[in-house]
């Protein structure tokens, strides 16, 4: 078992997690049980699933749990362009959104390869 809070992918997890809470702010109070929501649980989500599974045991479970961190990450991309698309997300913080959640997608990637063993 290792400590999560090593891991590059959960302190940039992390560091995302704090803007979506700090910039889903500004949103609309009718947004508060909706999008709102939704973002910063898939925030959360991404976070959380990496700290489960390095107490799990083995690769391949930790592996699970990337996965699962994986599809968070491309739920959160989905919901910043939404946000966008509806003009609740200016177009400078959707680029800053975007781009630190790409990277956690290709980190979580390279992550995922490395669990499987290729």
């Amino acid at each position: 078992m290792q400590d999560f809070k090593n891991l590059k992918v959960w302190q940039k997890s992390h560091a995302l997690t704090l803007e979506v809470y700090r910039t889903t702010l500004a949103f609309p109070a009718e947004e508060k049980y909706g999008l709102v929501a939704q973002l910063r649980k898939a925030a959360v989500s991404v976070e959380s699933n990496l700290a489960e599974g390095t107490a799990r045991s083995g690769d391949m479970e930790f592996r699970r749990f990337a996965f699962m961190a994986l599809g968070s990450a491309c739920e959160m991309e989905c919901q910043f362009i939404l946000a966008r698309d509806l003009g609740q997300l200016p177009a400078s913080a959707f680029e800053r959104l975007n781009s630190a959640c790409h990277e956690i997608r290709k980190m979580l990637w390279s992550l995922i390869r490395r669990l499987s063993g290729s």
